[in-house]
């Protein structure tokens, strides 16, 4: 290996594990990518109750994120769009219409209460240096949200994807109060376009779910899109309907796109055509349904991992129980030094530690004054004094001291043991703890976060019995030539796209092909069919070979390969005079070729001898003389008794 095959070999793991790590794939933690996580706390940094001009934002998030300012726009863009962690003001965009956002010196943001809330806390935060170091950006947001289920992710990286599809946020507060609780829950996706959704083969997030759009149909020559689905815009839909109505797929007069905060796309049908024949080709041939898959790949201890929504949910619900141990034990931990420091406070002027002091003459004689004063009353304190304690106690004004409020101190600490006895209260049960705060999240929360979705069970729908025969075949007998774009009156078929035809040729050669566009048909054309492969074909063949002796045969043409040419026949020199469906009946006339001394010319042959073969076989031979002619002529009626006495056939 050469020195710079090593080198690149290094770089490429440097750049794959930056792009599965640090860009594309979410952090199970707070369930962002870095962009979307220093955008958030750029806005939380600037927070200050008012809106900021999205330019403003993108300039301060780009002291911690190098990738340059359009990125960070359009991330935050699509956060907004999201309606979770960001207030937005002016124009954003439409996920509807997909239209993109207003330039962004005339927008403006900032963060939601919720986002306030849960997302944020700086004392249980774990902070690292930006990329030039002079800034610092958290490793992650101390979440207590299932922030990469609600939000949902795409991202594509180096040998890797994920795609993980939103979720609705109550329903997720609802499925850890039920984990929580011991019991079982059952999450399915929420789309913010709202439509429907067949989840049947979600699969716990591995498998997929078939979105559709909700179309209204308030009369039958009327059809109206009221919500488009998952992944598409109306803009994307319309122009999937078009593409259908070129193609002949689907038959509506005109569109009119009525939306605006709301989907509305009027379709109005043709004279003729019916909504009920029309909605299911839609779905058949449109982005009026759609397939999403689900491919659920996370960042977990700085590794990818493959993970269900069951088991996501399960881990952000511990995760969330113990962020809420650390932020009590951080507030107890606050409430225990601030209660220390009001009883120091409360015993120095209370009992006038402060006038021993008057007499030191040194630095170090007035802080022995103040701990010998201090250890009188240790029994009070909360927690053993320390150095620090005693130079905030030195640092005391007289005019604190003079007017201090000896009922008010006893008041605050009174307070503060209650606080104490509640924070402990609830350290002691985390359980409980944490089904409460999940429900007053709810309680506050939950009204503003419906489900937009409607689940269901979708019928699947067989695309080749709502398609149109749209395409008109014909055959030119002088050009030889067989399709849809071939003008003449022989074999005229009206076909979809779907179907497959079935050509028999003079020559005793036939395929089975897909409607043509212009397709050369050697010899003549004696037949040409739509052909259903469950059912087959059945013919009554006769034929003549080289010699021009005539044979016969019934065959079945089942199997095929589309597009290959099989015969009829074993001679290729042979030629098929008669092509009858499998069950004729009929006297053949086999008219003998001229020969010298010839007495007998000609010969009948009854078709209902004719046993069924194979494909391949030669069949039954008709006539011992090669033959000139064959005509096919009708069985004669058997002959009726006539009921005379004394005549053959009569009755007694």
């Amino acid at each position: 290996m050469t020195r710079l095959d090593a080198v690149m070999r290094r770089n490429f793991v440097d750049y794959a594990s930056y792009a599965i790590l640090d860009r594309a794939i979410p952090d199970l933690r707070d369930g962002l990518k870095p962009v979307q996580r220093r955008i958030l706390h750029t806005l939380f940094e600037m927070h200050d109750g008012r809106y900021h001009k999205v330019a403003n934002v993108i300039g301060e998030t780009m002291k911690l994120h190098p990738h340059g300012d359009a990125s960070i726009g359009d991330a935050l863009v699509v956060l907004a769009n999201k309606d979770f962690f960001v207030d937005r003001q002016g124009n954003f965009g439409s996920i509807l219409t997909g239209h993109s956002a207003a330039a962004a010196r005339y927008i403006e943001c900032r963060l939601t209460p919720l986002a306030l809330e849960t997302m944020f806390n700086d004392a249980l935060t774990e902070f690292v240096p930006s990329y030039d170091g002079r800034n610092r950006e958290p490793v992650f947001l101390p979440a207590k949200l299932p922030v990469v289920l609600m939000l949902g992710a795409e991202g594509i990286a180096v040998g890797m994807a994920t795609r993980i599809l939103p979720h609705n946020l109550r329903e997720l507060w609802e499925a850890q109060i039920a984990h929580l609780s011991g019991k079982p829950f059952t999450l399915h996706p929420d789309f913010p376009q709202g439509g429907k959704a067949d989840v049947s083969d979600y699969d716990d997030g591995r498998g997929k779910v078939q979105a559709r759009a909700i179309l209204d149909s308030p009369d039958p020559k009327r059809i109206v899109i009221r919500a488009v689905p998952y992944g598409t815009t109306t803009e994307s839909v319309v122009a999937s309907i078009e593409s259908a109505i070129q193609r002949g797929r689907v038959q509506i007069a005109s569109i009119h796109d009525y939306t605006t905060d709301k989907v509305e796309i009027e379709l109005e049908l043709p004279r003729g055509v019916r909504a009920d024949d029309v909605i299911p080709q839609l779905y058949a041939y449109t982005d009026c349904s759609v397939s999403v898959s689900s491919n659920i790949v996370v960042i977990k201890d700085r590794k990818p991992v493959e993970m269900t929504v069951s088991e996501i949910l399960r881990e952000l619900t511990a995760q969330l129980r113990e962020r809420l141990r650390a932020e009590l034990e951080w507030e107890q931990e606050q409430l225990t030094a601030r209660k220390h420091w009001l009883t120091l406070e409360r015993i120095f002027v209370e009992q006038k530690v402060y006038r021993g002091l008057e007499t030191a003459e040194t630095d170090d004689a007035v802080r022995e004054r103040v701990w010998t004063g201090m250890r009188k009353f240790a029994r009070q304190f909360v927690r053993p004094m320390s150095d620090d304690d005693v130079k905030r106690l030195l640092e005391l004004r007289i005019r604190r001291i003079s007017a201090f409020d000896l009922e008010q101190s006893k008041a605050e600490e009174a307070a503060i043991d209650v606080k104490l006895r509640e924070v402990a209260r609830k350290l002691a049960n985390m359980k409980q703890t944490s089904i409460g705060y999940l429900k007053d999240l709810i309680a506050k929360y939950g009204d503003h976060y419906p489900r937009r979705t409607r689940l269901g069970s979708f019928q699947e729908i067989d695309k080749k019995a709502v398609a149109r025969a749209n395409l008109k075949l014909a055959y030119d007998k002088e050009s030889g030539f067989f399709g849809s774009s071939v003008k003449g009156d022989g074999f005229p078929l009206a076909v979809s796209e779907f179907d497959v035809v079935l050509l028999v040729a003079d020559d005793g050669s036939y395929r089975i092909v897909p409607p043509p566009d212009k397709l050369l048909i050697p010899g003549k054309l004696l037949h040409a069919a739509v052909f259903d492969p469950d059912r087959g074909a059945a013919f009554t063949v006769v034929y003549r070979d080289r010699q021009r002796f005539a044979f016969g045969k019934r065959v079945q043409i089942q199997g095929f390969i589309r597009g290959k040419e099989y015969l009829l026949i074993k001679d290729k020199a042979g030629k098929v005079d008669l092509l009858l469906p499998g069950d004729a009946d009929g006297i053949l006339h086999l008219k003998f070729a001229a020969m010298k001394r010839q007495r007998v010319h000609e010969a009948t042959f009854d078709l209902a001898e004719l046993e069924t073969t194979g494909v391949a076989a030669r069949g039954t031979r008709l006539a011992p003389k090669p033959v000139a002619s064959v005509k096919l002529g009708e069985k004669p009626a058997p002959r009726r008794p006539s009921g005379k006495k004394g005549e053959q056939g009569a009755l007694f």
